[in-house]
């Protein structure tokens, strides 16, 4: 049993999970316009969502413990590299466009991690993007974004049509709700300089915003040119669970209630449009 949490906890801690939630938001964008299975897109999404998650985590970590690193530490970072590396193989099968906005999406994580502003636009110690006063939760979600919707579209050299922006909003603001867990969670650990949602407005309100924009990106659908009775339902379905997720989210929650269930959603969603086709 401890070898099976040992690589459950592997699975987690490496970014495995995040990045097949990606994968499977970036496939669904695939299905939703009909267009083929994109092997190189989606394993270069896969492996740079763990390159780049695990760059922003550990990044400080490894920094200041380089010399004696942690087993779990060195394991990951190992299979960070081998994920880079393959990253790289299937980037370089992507078009021209592609890698333009690939190289956007990865200055704005760079520098997510990286301090590299003057220290009086911060207000604690890391000068850098993640650091600004609550903007975090709108980077993160701009990057899904861009990854899952735009990246798989502009490598189809699929037209950037007004359906197709509607989507991106969409993806939007369900990452935004899918971080509220995450943050509901973290207000025992963050600093109030972080200044995050469940920090100024307080946890039952978020809960509130969170429910208004899932209506939102439910009822934005319904404005798309090229709808269909079940996507719609499935569109629900997911709507619902997630709703379901942050209400039920606390601060005193479980491990891996926001790690692996909440960040799950976006494959329990690939799984239902599977079982549609």
């Amino acid at each position: 049993m401890t070898l099976l949490k040992q690589i459950f906890n592997f699975y987690i801690n490496s970014s495995i999970h995040v990045a097949l939630s990606v994968f499977s938001l970036t496939w669904i964008t695939l299905i939703e316009y009909n267009l083929l299975y994109d092997e190189n897109v989606l394993y270069f999404v896969f492996y740079a969502t763990i390159t780049g998650y695990n760059f922003v985590k550990y990044f400080g970590i490894a920094k200041f413990h380089h010399r004696r690193l942690a087993t779990w530490l060195k394991a990951i970072q190992i299979f960070s590299l081998i994920c880079f590396i393959l990253m790289c193989y299937y980037g370089f099968q992507l078009e021209k466009n592609t890698l333009l906005c690939i190289a956007v999406l990865g200055v704005i994580t760079f520098l997510y991690a990286i301090p590299f502003l003057p220290k009086h636009l911060f207000l604690d110690k890391h000068h850098n993007l993640r650091s600004i006063s609550g903007l975090k939760i709108y980077l993160i979600a701009l990057v899904w974004s861009g990854v899952t919707v735009f990246l798989p579209l502009i490598n189809m050299q699929y037209d950037i049509n007004i359906d197709v922006i509607l989507t991106g909003l969409q993806r939007y603001l369900f990452v935004i709700v899918l971080m509220f867990p995450f943050e509901i969670r973290d207000l025992q650990y963050d600093s109030l300089k972080l200044s995050t949602i469940p920090q100024r407005i307080g946890v039952k309100q978020t809960k509130v915003i969170g429910t208004l924009l899932l209506i939102l990106f439910f009822f934005l659908e319904f404005f798309k040119d090229d709808t269909n009775t079940g996507g719609i339902v499935q569109l629900l379905v997911i709507t619902l669970v997630t709703m379901l997720l942050l209400v039920f989210s606390k601060i005193n929650q479980g491990n891996y209630y926001s790690s692996f269930w909440v960040e799950g959603v976006p494959v329990l969603w690939l799984i239902l449009m599977l079982l549609s086709l």
